[in-house]
Parts: C-alpha cells; structure tokens; sequence
C-alpha cells in the first residue's frame, strides 16, 4: 500500500461536527484567502453533535450575567476549570447564540419574541437556549449549510489514520477514502483536531458508534498530553440501552421517582433537586438502585405526565418518539425507565485557551480538547456552546499559523506507513471483537460511576494486557474500500490507548471530584489535587504522568460542594 494522492491546504481540520464547521465557517469569514478542508470519518450531518437534545447556554436574559454563568460552571466542574478558559466561554457566550441565529439556527421563542431559555442542571436561572429537543440537530444542520455556502472543501468518508510530524512541528494527516481506497496525505500549515468524545471505551453509552476518540489517539501518538482523562461523564437519564433521555425533560418539569413513588432527590440534592448537577443526580440514582428501591429492570423512572399531551408535543417531541420507539413507553401516560449511562468526555488534548497544542501547528478544541472549561464535571448546555466558542477561537488563532506549510520529510511518512501496513499483518492470534468486549468490560467494572483504588488498578493491569495483545490483532481483508474490520481495528487502537489514560491517572487522583467518584478518598482533596493530569507518551514507548496545577484568575476554590 503507498500514498496515491497528496493535496495542499493552509488549514485541514479533522472532524465534521460543531466544532470543526463553526471553526471552518468563522475562517472563512474573517480570512477567505485561507484554503480551509475538513475530513470526515461520517457525513457531516452525521456527526455526534447532532444527537445533543436539550440546548446550549448563555447569559442572554436581561436579569442573567456571564459572571453568573461564569461561577456556576466553575462550581459545577468542581473548581477544576482553569478560570481564564471558563472566563472565555461564559462571556463569548451571548456572542455565540447571535452568531448562530445569523448563522440561520431557529431557536424557540417566548411570546415577546426574546430567546426561550429552560432551566437546566447546576444553575439557577433559565439559562438554556434551544430548538424543542433537537437543538444539536438543528445547529449541525445551519452549520453545515454555511459550510456549503461558503465552498468549504469536506472530505466526507475518509478515514484519518495518522498525523504526522516530528515531534516538534505538525506537517499534516494521512487518511483514505472509504469508497475508493485512495491513500492521501493532507499537508497543511496548521490542522485542527475537533473528532468529539471518546464514550465508546465504556461499549453502551449515550455516544454515536463513531465516538472513538480517533483525534486524541492520535494527538497523544504524536506526543501531546492527554489531560483530566480520568473524568468521563455519566449523564443521569438514559434508556437501558443507553440511549440519552435529555436533560431539557427534567427542565421542563420532569420527576424521578424510585419503586416506592418518592421524587428521591430530596434527600441528596434538597434545594436544586432533579436539576442538581449532572454527577450528583448520576450518582443518586445509582445509589437508589443498589440499595433495592429501583425497578426490576434495573432502572428508576423519569415522570413526564404531569407535564401534559400539549407541553410534550411542543417542548419534547423527540423524547416521546424515541420512548416509544426504543422502550415501547408513551411518556405522554407512563413514566420513562431511565439510568446513568456514559455521556461525554471532560479530559482530551491537552490545549491552551486558544485551543493549540505543544506541537507547533496543531489545534484542537470542542470534546476531543481539554481546554479547561468544564473541570470535573460538565453542566448540561455547556458542551454546544464550547464547540462554537472554542470552534471560533481556534479559527482566530490558526489564522496566523497557517501560512506556514512546511515541507515534510519523506521518512515521516514512510515510517506511518509502515505503521499504518502492519494492521495487515499481525500474528493473526487476536480477535479484535473480543479484545474490545474485555476493554469495555475492564472500564466499566474499574472505572465506573463508583470507583475504589483495588477495581481501578485492575483495569489498569487489564486494559494495559490488552494494549500488549493489540499487537496480534491481524485484518484479514486486505482492500481499504468499506473494509468495516479495518476501521474497526484501528478505531479498537485509539480506544485502547484512551483506555489506558483513564485507567492511569484515575489510579493515581486519590480523592473525589466531580465524575471521579473514590470510595477509598470519599472527599474532596484541593490541598493536593486541585490539578490537571497530564498522561504523554515519550518517543521512547514510555508514559509518564504529571500534573498541572489549574489556573486560577479570581475565584477562590470551595472546600466542599454542596447543592
């Protein structure tokens, strides 16, 4: 195999979704001298983004401020964001919303023709904008007529499979096209990485199947820190099958009840209730669940009725179909069977708040970053407006760094090649549909919603075998059009490597933040964790963790966080 097609570009950006088309869609506003490409494993409209239900924040509202926004994300994350990058996204935030109704987003309206805003978890004013409970289906869609619109080049169907550069610099990508099997390398003077989340280590999660983690994978390969990889968020309400029930249903009025008909939140979260910050809720009922006052399936249920056939249909018309569609419930006259499932990725490349990397020339932003926004833990809405605020933000800043195409040494790619062939001919003594079952299995047994210091450590030790049986994996078709057992495997790759970040500096964080909840350091530790961790994989095949202390600007971290 050997590379068939070279193309030129001052900008390729690796990932389809909000954040990489509000990125490419900014550039070529502000500079459309710039020859901007996105390549796309998926159809753009096809992207994780378009499965966010429930909406997207800002302070819009004349009694709301972004210092408001600003400390209840803060203290929602568990005071691990680093205040300057959290200062970025709360103040740009009405920005972003303005920029999306230009952009064509028909978000909802009250009678007065002002934004309606519900309430979401964490955080005491309405403050949530939305299209019903498809707001991230309807923003993928506005970006991706503007992204037409405005000719940007995107290369749907390829499949990235490696960034090259020296350790230093960044030179390009190498991905292939998935209908043709041409093998090409990207050059560009900068690139963004802007794949999303990497929920999929976990199996069932509320994430798309292509939530692989791909552009971390290999922005770590390429000797960037992953950072905070131990706090991966489980979101409170999904169908047993994962599916996510949105948060925008408990903001519009939505219950939790248990087996004895009692809305629990009361005794854990007394003030906020359901709309308690996202691990709080997760975490209760958990606890519901395990001391016997959950339902024999398993679950808890989510009350809608009260809210009535008319509020339904206007508000959650998606939340009805999908009920019905995929647990057999009318929510309009049963309750909803929910628990926690697998949600989104707070850690991811380790970024700074113009969202670049160590290595010169590369970017990263939205899931697949850590920039820090969201700390600990993410409140709900929060995560669209970071793929639009850090989309535009890193759109700003590779402006300048991408009319530096430089010339790639040609052993850089020959060496990803061979890389790349070897897939093709490991020893043939693994099966990669087992060796992802016993990774899903490892994480969830070790690293879920409840954590102890014994469980972590063996997944640790399961999930590095895992790594080392990897290399015997073998894919036995040869041809690169639609081979679904080579995407498969190399996707199986990333998640492994991810895996093993998790698994790692989940070990060594001897406390309880946020989605990192320690039976062993029930509480919270600022004395010696009030830090990010940086798990980087040296040139020579070691890993090595260290820790980053968070960037305060003016706000003194709580001991302890109540709701």
């Amino acid at each position: 195999m050997k590379i068939t097609q070279r193309f030129d570009y001052d900008v390729v950006i690796m990932g389809a979704g909000l954040t990489g088309m509000s990125a490419a869609v900014k550039m070529a506003e502000d500079n459309p001298h710039l020859k901007v490409a996105i390549i796309s494993k998926v159809h753009p409209v096809r992207s994780h983004s378009g499965a966010a239900q429930g909406g997207i924040n800002a302070a819009v509202a004349r009694e709301d401020s972004w210092q408001d926004h600003y400390y209840e994300t803060l203290k929602g994350g568990w005071f691990l964001g680093d205040q300057d990058a959290v200062k970025v996204l709360c103040e740009e935030a009405p920005a972003a919303i303005y920029e999306l109704d230009r952009w064509g987003a028909s978000f909802n309206r009250d009678s007065a023709g002002r934004y309606a805003q519900r309430p979401f978890g964490g955080q005491r004013r309405n403050r949530t904008c939305y299209v019903q409970d498809i707001t991230g289906h309807a923003l993928l869609t506005t970006l991706f007529e503007q992204t037409i619109a405005k000719g940007i080049e995107i290369f749907w169907e390829w499949f990235v499979f490696d960034i090259i550069s020296d350790g230093q610099d960044f030179y390009g990508f190498l991905a292939f096209d998935l209908k043709s099997g041409e093998i090409a390398f990207f050059r560009a003077g900068a690139g963004l990485v802007a794949t999303g989340g990497a929920g999929r280590v976990f199996g069932q999660s509320s994430n798309a199947l292509i939530n692989t983690g791909d552009g971390m994978a290999m922005a770590w390969r390429a000797g960037v820190p992953l950072k905070d990889m131990e706090f991966f968020q489980i979101h409170p309400t999904g169908l047993f099958n994962g599916i996510l029930i949105t948060e925008g249903a408990r903001g519009e009025g939505g219950y939790l009840v248990n087996n004895r008909g009692e809305r629990f939140m009361e005794r854990y979260a007394p003030q906020f209730m359901e709309l308690a910050p996202r691990d709080l809720v997760a975490r209760s009922i958990h606890t519901e669940i395990v001391e016997g006052r959950g339902f024999a399936d398993g679950c808890v249920r989510l009350d809608l009725c009260h809210l009535g056939r008319e509020k339904l249909t206007r508000k959650l018309p998606q939340i009805l179909e999908i009920t019905k569609q995929f647990a057999g419930v009318d929510a309009i006259k049963e309750a909803i069977p929910v628990r926690p499932t697998v949600h989104y990725s707070m850690g991811g490349i380790h970024v700074d708040t113009d969202c670049a990397t160590p290595l010169n020339g590369l970017f990263a932003a939205g899931e697949a970053a850590c920039v820090s926004v969201h700390g600990a833990n993410r409140l709900g809405g929060n995560s669209l407006l970071e793929t639009v605020v850090f989309g535009c933000q890193a759109a700003i800043a590779i402006a300048a760094a991408a009319n530096c195409r430089k010339k790639v040494p040609e052993a850089l790619l020959d060496t990803a090649m061979a890389g790349f062939c070897r897939i093709f001919a490991g020893s043939s003594s693994e099966n990669a549909v087992e060796l992802r079952s016993a990774m899903e299995q490892a994480m969830v047994h070790g690293l879920g919603i409840k954590r102890d210091q014994a469980g972590m450590e063996q997944g640790l030790a399961e999930i590095s075998a895992l790594r080392e049986r990897f290399s015997g994996v073998r894919v036995a078709n040869q041809k690169l059009v639609f081979n679904v057992e080579l995407y498969r495997a190399l996707e199986l790759g990333c998640m492994l490597d991810l895996a093993y970040a998790c698994a790692l500096a989940s070990c060594r964080r001897q406390e309880s933040r946020g989605s990192h909840f320690h039976l062993d350091f029930p509480a919270m530790d600022n004395q010696h964790f009030l830090k990010h961790s940086l798990v980087t994989l040296k040139a020579d095949g070691r890993v090595d963790l260290d820790y980053l202390d968070v960037r305060q600007v003016d706000t003194e971290p709580l001991s302890k966080i109540t709701y």
